[in-house]
């Protein structure tokens, strides 16, 4: 074969730095976000925080060519003068020279810092096993009881129970024991776990569910009642989960009303004494955006608290100003890298709001009347109205969270499938959940709504949907088949 030179003309995609970083910041959740600037401002002397003086109001430059689509005019009247948005407007432009102190995102107005602090604060509480370490220090125990009670306590998980077996626990203390030893060994810590068990909380230090509620019963005064209460958990407890009642009260030959006194009795029990002394933890969502209703229109706008604000250093940037073409390339890259990043932010909170405004659009009547009222929405549907990629709603509607005035809830939760109606129209999965609840929530007791029977009242509504979904929305609602929902 002849050897040849060929000069071909192509095209293909290539994702620039930019674009990289504009989508990964995109589908970062708040709390990523905050970690990924942490991490640019300690690799780039370039950029810092904004933090104005209090009283200052800032106006974040805005390029024109990016502004999201027209609001509503309801929008106009609660916004600043069309004048001064069209001045800030036209101030900024990319090709001039850089105004090193106005390059920063959204600021929002004065925001106390003080006041946003309250994640930082945690009181001070105490273990379970301190509680029991201190009742155990103010016992006059002999010193080899004390220590068995001890290690006891140590063995304890975080609801109280005891998870291992006292012959394991046995064979923990001493391996080299002999039979006799062991015996005796078993012996003494059967009777420090009594010890343990009469510390409080009441049902500290059980072996199981039944006899944590007994010897919360044993505490109270005697009664019938509590007798009654004292053999179903120690016989038929496994009866009472199932809600077998007519069997219970075959066997315990009582009637409706003392059964029930039982059950009363037994649902005031606390079945995990050790869980309120257990380490909570509190995670707390800020939301991205708030849904406010305006003179009768539902707007959406961006949470000043989770908008970082951003500009570039002033000193850093006059001085490489003035020493242009001096050799100053390291830092002339980490400026652009800088400015890419508070251009990324704002895109990313301006897609944010776009998106978010589009969703609060479609989902009025939830915002109005409640799940009930929630509309199938696809996210293919916020695309095509946006004229964005369908992967784009996807990465914004991800960890991102909206603040209305029935709850905060992520993006995602206003998207889901549709079921057909009789009358040719579609409900939401969502309306469906709210509406087996309700009818859940208003049932007999003594005569619960079946799979079957809640499918026939919500076709009697127009909204065919078949056994299997029921059960699986009743599944998803955490809501017990119809067997453990009946009542005395």
């Amino acid at each position: 074969m002849k050897q040849s030179l060929q000069l071909k003309l192509s095209q293909h995609l290539a994702l620039t730095p930019q674009l990289q970083l504009s989508i990964r910041l995109l589908q970062l959740s708040t709390l990523e976000l905050n970690q990924e600037i942490e991490q640019f401002l300690h690799e780039n002397p370039l950029l810092e925080r904004d933090e104005p003086e209090e009283g200052a109001a800032f106006v974040p430059p805005r390029d024109q060519s990016e502004q999201p689509a027209a609001a509503p005019a309801e929008n106009a009247e609660r916004s600043e003068p069309a004048e001064r948005k069209e001045r800030e407007a036209s101030d900024y432009d990319e090709t001039a020279e850089p105004s090193w102190g106005n390059d920063a995102p959204a600021n929002h107005g004065p925001r106390d810092d003080d006041d946003s602090d309250y994640a930082d604060i945690q009181t001070a509480s105490t273990s379970l096993r301190d509680h029991l370490g201190a009742q155990l220090a103010l016992t006059p125990f002999s010193d080899r009881d004390r220590s068995l009670v001890g290690f006891l306590i140590e063995a304890l998980d975080d609801d109280g129970y005891l998870g291992q077996s006292l012959e394991d626990l046995v064979g923990v203390l001493a391996e080299e024991m002999s039979e006799a030893e062991h015996g005796e060994l078993l012996e003494e810590l059967q009777v420090a776990l009594k010890l343990l068990q009469n510390f409080d909380p009441p049902g500290i230090a059980a072996r199981g569910p039944g006899e944590c509620l007994a010897l919360q019963l044993a505490c109270q005064p005697p009664c019938p009642v509590r007798e009654m209460a004292l053999a179903i958990v120690n016989r038929h407890l496994d009866l009472l989960a199932a809600r077998d009642f007519a069997r219970l009260k075959k066997l315990l030959r009582c009637d409706d009303d003392a059964l029930r006194a039982a059950h009363a009795l037994i649902r005031s029990l606390n079945p995990r004494p050790g869980a309120r002394y257990s380490a909570l933890d509190t995670r707390y969502i800020i939301p991205d955006v708030v849904v406010k209703k305006f003179r009768g229109v539902w707007t959406a706008s961006i949470n000043a608290d989770a908008m970082p604000r951003l500009r570039l250093n002033q000193l850093y940037a006059s001085i490489l100003q003035r020493g242009r073409g001096s050799g100053n390339a390291g830092l002339a890259s980490q400026l652009q890298e800088a400015k890419w990043l508070i251009k990324n932010v704002q895109q990313r909170f301006d897609t944010i709001l776009r998106v978010s405004q589009a969703i609060v659009d479609r989902q009025r009547q939830f915002l109005e009347y409640g799940e009930v009222a929630m509309r199938p929405l696809t996210l293919r549907e916020i695309a095509e109205t946006l004229g964005l990629h369908e992967s784009t709603i996807s990465r914004v509607t991800t960890q991102k969270f909206m603040a209305t005035p029935r709850g905060i809830f992520e993006l995602k939760y206003f998207f889901g499938s549709h079921v057909a109606t009789e009358a040719g129209g579609e409900a939401s999965s969502t309306a469906i959940r709210a509406l087996i609840k309700q009818l859940v929530g208003a049932e007999d007791g003594h005569k619960p709504l079946s799979d079957a029977k809640i499918a026939e009242i919500l076709g009697q509504q127009g909204i065919v949907v078949a056994r299997r979904t029921i059960a699986k929305y009743r599944d998803a609602l955490n809501i017990p088949p119809v067997n453990l929902r009946k009542t005395l």
